[in-house]
């Protein structure tokens, strides 16, 4: 996992104009004329790739977010401490345990 001390984060238009600076790392020439065979290959020796199923997206749901309600919400501090160190995002990542909990729940109580 990479250190959070550097990661960077950018809007789209920075790294457009990044892009347009030839300032990015990728090599786009190379991955626009690789071939369907080359193309596997490359999936096939990604590490992250090696325990995804062929059909992954067969069962995949397309999930189009509600939008948030704001709520005020009294928490123990010792929680809200422990989301806010995982970094940014922790609001989303509360919401997550919320849903996933809200699920589990359904699930159990269904016949």
């Amino acid at each position: 996992m990479a250190n959070a001390g550097n990661i960077k984060r950018y809007t789209v238009t920075e790294i457009q104009a990044m892009r347009d600076r030839g300032e990015d790392q990728t090599d786009w020439h190379r991955l626009d004329t690789m071939t369907e065979a080359e193309l596997e290959a490359a999936i096939a020796s990604d590490p992250d790739w090696k325990d995804i199923p062929a059909d992954w997206y067969k069962d995949a749901v397309l999930v189009t977010p509600a939008p948030k309600q704001l709520l005020s919400l009294r928490l123990d501090a010792d929680l809200v401490a422990w989301f806010r160190a995982q970094g940014p995002g922790y609001q989303t990542r509360m919401n997550a345990v919320l849903r996933a909990y809200m699920a589990a729940a359904a699930k159990n109580k269904a016949p």
